[in-house]
């Protein structure tokens, strides 16, 4: 039943790509015969054309990282995981794919500006102000959660922490051989892919002990480690895209392909049954009620706002031509999608009473893996540190990516020109994730718990409201341009309707802690948001209805 069960979600992907990914190209009006913002604003830093395959590289690194298999894993073992590899499914075709690839298209239409941008054009100054803090807070919390796993996975495995490190510098050697020695991108990557996979194995070789950084630091291992990666994402983002960002993106997209690839053969070949409930509870204990907290738990794996970050951040910044958003911003989700799916089956396999399903999501997806690999004969032990180092070095590339977007976010906001504003720009965009590494948070009962899992819940409501947030902006976007809505309205309320009432149960269930208090913010930030959207159109509709009934003589 499981090779079943994965065969028809590849399948549902597969044809949802070629029918209703066409359909949405359609519905956005894809035009090569425009030049992209790549082209037309070259600045050789931020915007730069990059070849399709790289750039759908970036972009799947970057919006996947720990979100689709983190929280489908949570869920899975929370609920059954029959509810969340329906809405894995579901979600990723017609809602995540949807507000990813449109959010793609309006800001090439926009010389790649931000979502926030385009809603001031279409809505408001106000809106344009209120979307710039929300998409800065949230990726605040981005980096929070990602810092925290990612630190964790290097205590766990010093391995990965080696393998992590060496990957950058290969990521480093291989965007110097690209773009200034000029060797092709294809043999580039037949000399540097194999030289990643070979990082893993020599990473287990000579571990990075945690003990080192915590002594040079002073601190707990997590901490230091945490830290030491907060730096990295200093350097990462203030860096041109060419040396680090785009080729260290591409080059761990090879990483997940391969994971994807052990876990297609673990599931077709390795005879592993479904054991796990499919349905467990309506209310899980400790988490809440299956609706809305299973939607907001995936998270990523099927519909992100995050996304609309990077495809409108990044992404539009380095679109060679406007036919290839397809490819990137829809294929993209959908594979992701496909990731989400192979995560669930980690849990899938598990007998109900196996303790596992109580671990932390890292350490079920790394022995998933594990099992998958033993099928071709790799070691268990490689297999599950293959699967973290795949795990981190995602998580890696999303960090820089969302440290890049906060910058960018945080000098639009104060109208910062290009240059020397990005050192500090990116230092305030650092400095919350800095307060959370340092400090221990506790739970609603008091408990410390790691960072990762106190913000989860507001990450995963900021990240699916922003979802709901963009389809706000992209109706009005295309209502202005007198395009078809019908697409995006089902999701635009969905989205909204679930994480409002998911912020409402944070605010009941954690008071005026530090989570409750960040809950009540976003959940005032979006209301305004709402009603800001409601009246701009309410007036720009009454203004072209008086315009129609009084034309100027």
């Amino acid at each position: 039943m499981l090779t079943a069960v994965f065969l028809v979600c590849a399948t549902l992907f597969l044809v949802a790509f070629f029918t209703y990914g066409r359909f949405l190209e359609r519905r956005l009006g894809v035009d090569n015969n425009r030049p992209t913002p790549s082209h037309t604003d070259y600045d050789g830093v931020d915007r730069v054309p990059a070849h399709p395959a790289v750039l759908f590289g970036h972009h799947f690194s970057s919006i996947a990282g720990a979100g689709p298999i983190v929280g489908p894993i949570i869920a899975a073992a929370a609920f059954g995981w029959a509810v969340p590899l329906a809405w894995v499914v579901v979600g990723a075709i017609f809602i995540g794919g949807a507000h990813d690839f449109a959010a793609m298209v309006a800001s090439v239409r926009n010389r790649a500006r931000s979502i926030a941008d385009i809603a001031r054009e279409s809505m408001s100054p106000l809106a344009y102000r209120l979307l710039l803090v929300f998409m800065w807070l949230a990726l605040v919390y981005v980096l929070t959660v990602f810092t925290d796993l990612t630190a964790t996975t290097f205590v766990e495995d010093g391995g990965v922490a080696t393998s992590s490190w060496l990957f950058v510098a290969l990521a480093i050697c291989f965007g110097l051989s690209v773009y200034r020695l000029k060797v092709p991108v294809v043999w580039s990557t037949l000399v540097f892919v194999p030289l990643v996979f070979l990082a893993t194995w020599v990473g287990q070789l000579i571990p990075i002990p945690s003990s080192w950084t915590a002594s040079a630091l002073g601190l707990a291992p997590v901490k230091a480690w945490s830290l030491a990666l907060i730096a990295y994402c200093f350097v990462a983002s203030v860096t041109p895209v060419w040396i680090l960002l785009q080729p260290r993106d591409y080059l761990s997209s090879f990483l997940l392909y391969a994971s994807m690839l052990l876990g297609l053969i673990g599931i077709l070949f390795g005879g592993f049954d479904v054991q796990f409930p499919a349905f467990i509870t309506w209310d899980a204990a400790g988490i809440g009620p299956l609706f809305p907290i299973v939607f907001i738990t995936v998270a990523c794996g099927a519909c992100s706002g995050f996304h609309s970050l990077v495809a409108s951040g990044t992404s539009s910044k380095q679109l060679d031509k406007e036919s290839h958003a397809r490819t990137v911003g829809y294929g993209a989700m959908l594979v992701e999608g496909l990731v989400a799916v192979i995560a669930l089956t980690t849990v899938m396999m598990l007998a109900p009473d196996n303790p596992l399903a109580g671990k932390p999501p890292l350490t079920v997806y790394g022995t998933g893996i594990s099992r998958f690999a033993a099928v071709i004969g790799i070691p268990e032990k490689l297999g599950f540190s293959f699967g973290l180092l795949a795990l981190s070095t995602f998580i890696l590339t999303t960090l820089d990516t969302a440290t890049r977007l906060g910058r960018y976010i945080f000098e639009e906001f104060f109208q910062l020109r290009p240059g020397p504003a990005r050192y500090g720009a990116t230092l305030a965009t650092l400095a919350l994730p800095l307060v959370f590494a340092l400090v221990t948070l506790k739970d609603a009962q008091g408990q410390p718990i790691p960072a990762w899992k106190a913000i989860w819940p507001v990450f995963g409501a900021t990240n699916q409201l922003l979802a709901g947030l963009t389809f706000v902006v992209l109706a009005v976007w295309l209502r202005r341009t007198a395009r078809k809505t019908g697409f995006i309205w089902a999701p635009l309320a969905f989205m909204t309707a679930a994480t409002l009432y998911a912020l409402v149960l944070l605010i009941q269930q954690y008071g005026m802690s530090m989570i409750g208090i960040i809950a009540t913010v976003l959940l005032g930030l979006a209301i305004l948001l709402i009603v800001e959207a409601v009246r701009t159109n309410l007036l720009r509709s009454g203004r072209s209805e008086e315009a129609v009934q009084n034309p100027p003589a």
